[in-house]
């Protein structure tokens, strides 16, 4: 028999990764602040709960998709929580992108009662949790990710599950994501900028760019929709806030600099008190346009 799932935070993202856990033949079921969304999985072939408490008791994996650390803290540890019904030997992957300084504490806190927690933030976006091509970085126990492998592969690229290290490497490793596509949006929009001003089509620059080394999957997939203008979110912008102030929390706290994130971090601000939090992130690119003059 195929382990029991359940599924807690059914957003953009973990509506359609719980979709696929479906698919893959996974018994299911759910927990969400919406009722929409609960309803929209329960009619794909789901159970709905009453609470995480109830998700944890009828479950052998219980997963986390949630906004933010406090939200996760507080469906696990809170009032009729996970944890209330969390029986020894089961796991509780949480894949939001919450401070690693969290994820280790409830890991310590899950192992208390007798159960595992791995830390399985992804990277893919809305694309990738609809096609199930996730990137998934894991933290936590070698063993106890074996035993959730084939639940992560339904939702990712089985080559993308990675075992990155102990309790928290797995938020380590989403805070370097974020860092690396910021400075790599932040320099796109500054590209389409100069040859805008310039007077050169920055479609044709993206396109001879795509065939060398400055090719990337930024400047491909979010070159495509700053060139089109189109910013509907795919993930929004203050989310990414959200995310970026984990990172540099996360580099201050280990006394890394980081100028360039730095730097990126005033732009997604600017972003934030623009009222443009709804947007895709890749309408970073929009300040950079106003900067340089362009509309």
């Amino acid at each position: 028999m195929p382990e029991r799932i359940g599924f807690i935070g059914l957003g953009v993202m973990g509506r359609p990764m719980a979709r696929n856990l479906l698919k893959a033949g996974f018994p299911l079921v759910v927990h969400s602040r919406t009722r929409a969304s609960v309803d929209d999985i329960v009619a794909a072939g789901a159970e709905a709960a009453r609470s995480p408490a109830d998700v944890a008791a009828r479950s052998d994996i219980v997963i986390t998709m949630l906004p933010d650390s406090p939200d996760v803290r507080l469906v696990l540890a809170g009032p009729d929580g996970v944890f209330e019904r969390l029986r020894t030997g089961m796991i509780v992957v949480d894949m939001s992108t919450i401070s690693p300084a969290v994820a280790r504490d409830l890991a310590g806190d899950v192992e208390r009662r007798g159960a595992t927690m791995l830390d399985a933030p992804v990277s893919g976006g809305e694309i990738g949790a609809i096609n199930g091509t996730l990137s998934i970085m894991v933290g936590g126990d070698a063993q106890a990710l074996e035993r959730v492998r084939p639940v992560l592969n339904a939702m990712g690229n089985p080559e993308r599950v990675v075992h990155i290290g102990s309790s928290g490497a797995g938020q380590v490793c989403k805070a370097c994501n974020q860092l690396a596509i910021g400075g790599a949006l932040a320099t796109v929009g500054e590209v389409f900028a100069l040859a805008r001003k310039s007077g050169v089509d920055p479609a044709k620059v993206r396109e001879a760019l795509l065939g060398g080394f400055a090719a990337s999957r930024v400047l491909e997939v979010h070159g495509e929709r700053i060139l089109k203008g189109n910013y509907a979110p795919g993930f929004r912008t203050r989310l990414y806030h959200k995310d970026m102030g984990i990172a540099l929390e996360t580099a201050r706290a280990h006394d890394v600099p980081v100028p360039v994130s730095a730097a990126v971090q005033q732009l997604v601000n600017a972003m934030m008190a623009a009222g443009k939090g709804d947007l895709d992130y890749s309408a970073l690119a929009t300040v950079l346009f106003e900067l340089a003059g362009l509309d």
